[in-house]
């Protein structure tokens, strides 16, 4: 099946049409002995440069763009340099003929795929919030995707669930709940799997309570497992690019980045009531109306996280930890089943710390708490997801090694978006995987569960070097 990403062995060309990361290599060099080249590139550092190419100026300014001097999205990306994976040789040190489910329990010896060749490959299979996955990404919830291409949410939507990727739809889309609910379920089917999608809030202040059950009433419905609070930006931050180009896209009466308002009944007779008009008549103060609601201009406190438990019946997310004290009060609460150290990518507040440099004290906080209440009843055991800075395969392996279950991937995914629509964010997806199974392999990490993907396997470049 093509949301497979541990094959068995070294893929069959001819086997695969829609083929997993490795098999998607090998099928470019199958072509390339005809001379044909793939439509994009596998560098991911030049992802970016070629999509800024194909966007406007305001599209680029908002994608690209960083709060203040970039200081923070810098940081984000240095850390990753700052350790180094020590590959394993020779099967020492690992359980040899043995993988993982992603709990750290062993699922059996190596076995063949009926040709005679073993599985060699790495397991990818993770299980996150209860959700059995078959890779450790999600795709990031990233708004206002029509200005980067015009099928926007549903060609993203619908490459994830082909990949057996999940992905996180955002209030800020420029597509309804509903459209990206059929989008990601028609990927599935033609993937011949189920799709696996989770929404991302925006929370609008309390008195506002009504428009946030019914936004959490149709995700649910149209069956979105997981919801993700996002902490970090009650306001948008001050962010340079934007301002040069005048550029707000939550203001303008296109529809992009307001859609799930437009489309929202409770948010259509609150509209009708004060405006004394329907949404139609008048799209722009329809915009900034609704742009008030979901950037209320001040955060909610953790007791409030009790209104989302009344409304969502399903796992809870807080988006944008960095604390090590707040992820332990988080934890302690009880409240939420896991946490996302982010930091936006570095778009919401300048001078900030990088996101993996955040990655350990929030991973020791949460574990910390684990520890001790694991035990309690109706305790929630509390997971550490990771995000900001995700570039390629490596990064990706570096922060699941510091602690985190699951890796968000924004940007590349959204440049993929931009250079080619549901084809190139598939591309970008299938890379990232094909890279990250391919570094662990050649590191001798079997694969992404617990005590195989873990602190052990690195190391502080700068540890290196003391003393010599």
């Amino acid at each position: 099946m093509s949301t497979q990403h541990h094959p068995q062995a070294r893929p069959n060309i001819l086997k695969h049409a829609d083929p997993n990361p490795i098999a998607y290599e090998k099928q470019v060099f199958q072509r390339g002995l005809k001379y044909q080249r793939p439509p994009f590139t596998f560098k991911p550092l030049e992802w970016e440069r070629l999509a800024a190419e194909r966007m406007s100026a305001d599209a680029r300014g908002y994608v690209l763009g960083c709060a203040g001097t970039g200081e923070t999205a810098r940081r984000n990306r240095e850390a990753f340099s700052r350790w180094g994976v020590v590959p394993r040789r020779l099967g020492l040190g690992v359980g040899l003929g043995d993988s993982s489910d992603g709990d750290g329990n062993k699922e059996g010896k190596v076995k063949g795929d009926g040709d005679g060749e073993k599985n060699v490959f790495p397991n990818l299979n993770t299980k996150v919030l209860g959700r059995n996955l078959t890779c450790p990404i999600a795709c990031a919830p990233v708004g206002v995707q029509k200005i980067m291409n015009p099928d926007g949410e549903v060609a993203a939507a619908r490459a994830a669930a082909r990949e057996g990727v999940p992905f996180i739809m955002s209030t800020a889309s420029s597509t309804s709940i509903e459209e990206v609910a059929k989008a990601s379920d028609s990927g599935a089917e033609e993937a011949g799997g189920e799709a696996e999608r989770w929404f991302q809030l925006y929370w609008p202040a309390r008195e506002h309570d009504d428009i946030t059950a019914s936004m959490l009433r149709r995700a649910r419905r149209c069956g979105f497992a997981v919801l993700v609070v996002t902490l970090d930006t009650f306001i948008l931050g001050w962010r340079p690019c934007d301002m040069d180009n005048g550029y707000n896209p939550f203001l303008r009466s296109d529809q992009i980045g307001i859609a799930i308002g437009l489309t929202d009944p409770v948010f259509q007779s609150h509209f009708q009531r004060k405006h004394r008009c329907p949404i139609d008549q008048n799209l722009s103060a329809a915009a900034a109306e609704w742009t008030r609601i979901v950037f209320p201009g001040a955060e909610h406190s953790l007791s409030d996280i009790a209104f989302l438990r009344e409304h969502w019946d399903g796992p809870i997310v807080l988006k944008g930890i960095q604390s090590p004290d707040n992820a332990r009060q988080i934890a302690e609460s009880g409240l939420v089943d896991g946490v996302v150290v982010s930091n936006h990518g570095g778009r919401q507040a300048d001078g900030g710390i990088s996101s993996l440099g955040a990655l350990p004290g929030v991973v020791a906080a949460v574990e910390a708490v684990n520890a001790r209440k694991g035990g309690e009843r109706g305790y929630r055991k509390v997971e550490v997801l990771f995000d900001s800075g995700i570039r390629c395969g490596a990064d990706i392996a570096k922060a699941m090694a510091l602690g985190a279950k699951m890796c968000l991937v924004g940007r590349p995914y959204v440049y993929g978006l931009a250079l080619g629509g549901e084809e190139g964010v598939a591309h970008v997806l299938r890379s990232l995987l094909g890279d990250l199974e391919l570094t662990l392999h050649l590191s001798g990490i079997r694969g992404v569960g617990e005590g195989e993907l873990d602190r052990g396997v690195l190391v502080k470049e700068d540890e290196l070097f003391r003393g010599v």
